[in-house]
């Protein structure tokens, strides 16, 4: 039962905003690490972490304090001036990804966008494609964003119904078939735009010869292979870039969520000097990206993430709770995939929707939410203990449990 407390922010939400989500009902007012709390003090265990952008966990001590030192000295310029964080933050990034060159925007959507631009320019000017026949490969099942160019390549029909006109010049072909890729490749093809795992298509963890394969592809078809990172990347999946469990290196990057340490939108696009060399000035920027206070936040948060052991974390971590969550003895539970604190459950709808298990997890204190209705994803703060992994395995075994009893009877 919701508070009036609670009840008149949730009213003020639906009256004053359109209704383009649907948010479970609580209305949350603070948070430290991994807990947060509601408006009416109860607490609750964050195993979203705002789709991973808050992999640092609420609040994190280091990161306030650059936020508050920063802010307080320069926080917006323009790139319009040389400032003296946005070096070091790009010094920083690009040699921890081993690639030439950053180019820094805010929010993922956006990344994902430069590196559209970024690979259509290279096509046409380094690999001497026609003007304007450029094609970028993408996969079904994606979620790389909501601006009107990135729903176009959507699968989703709710992404993209009735925004129309779409961007042409993309092809869709199977996630996780590098045969299916090689196919689609022609005359024309810029680049292969994918996520290493699928995140919001339900922590789809593709074949382990997916990524190599696609990289010697892409390699003798003289094609960009770019990989979307937003979220798997930043030591989500026990390492620090999804694409290192492979051991290949992609032609270009997209980062960001977790680049913000939880604060602010933080994001960027990694490629080479020879992809980079053609966004030239007045091509491409951005007021807010690369300013001196994302740029010391992005900095600090990459260094933190190998300072506190984060990366190790999530492997050790990961493989723990995961393995626990397959040892539960439920016919609730159909798979469990992912990796490191990247984890998604497959339930039985005949059991009990997504959005219901969502909100009974809720009522028990964990923070959820389902994708594609059957799939709950698991994804705390990298920051998240072993034993506060156990406290959240508890509940879910209880709660499966009763969830299992309940349909028995009624059967």
């Amino acid at each position: 039962m919701k508070s009036s407390n609670q009840r008149n922010f949730i009213d003020k939400e639906s009256i004053f905003g359109p209704d383009n989500y649907k948010p479970l009902p609580v209305v949350l007012s603070r948070a430290k690490g991994v807990w947060v709390w509601d408006v009416d003090g109860k607490k609750y265990l964050d195993m979203m972490s705002a789709y991973s952008a808050v992999s640092h966990g609420h609040s994190h001590p280091e990161l306030l304090k650059v936020l508050h030192e920063q802010s307080s000295q320069l926080a917006l310029t323009s790139r319009a001036f040389y400032t003296d964080t946005l070096g070091p933050y790009l010094e920083t990034i690009t040699s921890l990804s081993n690639f030439d060159m950053a180019l820094p925007m805010n929010s993922g959507a956006e990344a994902v966008e430069t590196a559209i631009k970024a690979a259509r320019r290279w096509a046409y000017l380094s690999k001497k494609i026609e003007s304007d026949k450029a094609e970028i490969i993408v996969a079904d099942g994606n979620f790389h964003g909501r601006t009107t160019t990135i729903i176009s390549f959507s699968s989703d029909a709710n992404s993209k119904n009735d925004f129309g006109p779409h961007t042409p010049g993309f092809v869709s072909v199977e996630f996780g078939s590098a045969k299916a890729i090689e196919q689609a490749i022609n005359e024309n093809t810029a680049a292969v735009l994918i996520e290493p795992i699928q995140g919001e298509g339900g922590i789809i963890v593709p074949p382990e010869n997916f990524l190599p394969d696609v990289r010697e592809i892409c390699s003798k078809n003289n094609v960009l292979m770019i990989l979307d990172e937003v979220q798997s990347g930043l030591g989500r999946t026990g390492k620090m870039f999804a694409f290192q469990h492979s051991n290949i290196q992609p032609d270009g990057l997209i980062l960001g969520k977790a680049l913000g340490g939880g604060f602010m939108p933080v994001s960027c696009f990694l490629a080479s000097k020879e992809v980079m060399q053609w966004l030239t000035p007045g091509s491409h920027g951005s007021t807010f990206g690369g300013n001196p206070l994302a740029a010391a936040i992005g900095k600090r948060s990459l260094e933190l993430l190998e300072e506190e052991n984060l990366i190790e974390n999530s492997r050790v971590l990961g493989d723990f709770f995961k393995n626990a969550l397959i040892d539960i003895k439920s016919n609730v539970i159909k798979e469990v995939r992912g990796k490191g604190l990247w984890i998604g459950v497959v339930i039985d709808p005949n059991y009990v929707s997504g959005k219901d298990l969502s909100k009974l997890l809720l009522k028990e204190g964990i923070l959820c939410k389902e994708t594609h209705e059957t799939v709950i994803r698991f994804a705390p703060p990298l920051v998240i203990t072993k034993e506060e992994i156990e406290w959240a395995l508890e509940i879910i075994t209880t709660t499966l449990t009763q969830i299992e009893n309940k349909a028995n009877i009624s059967k």
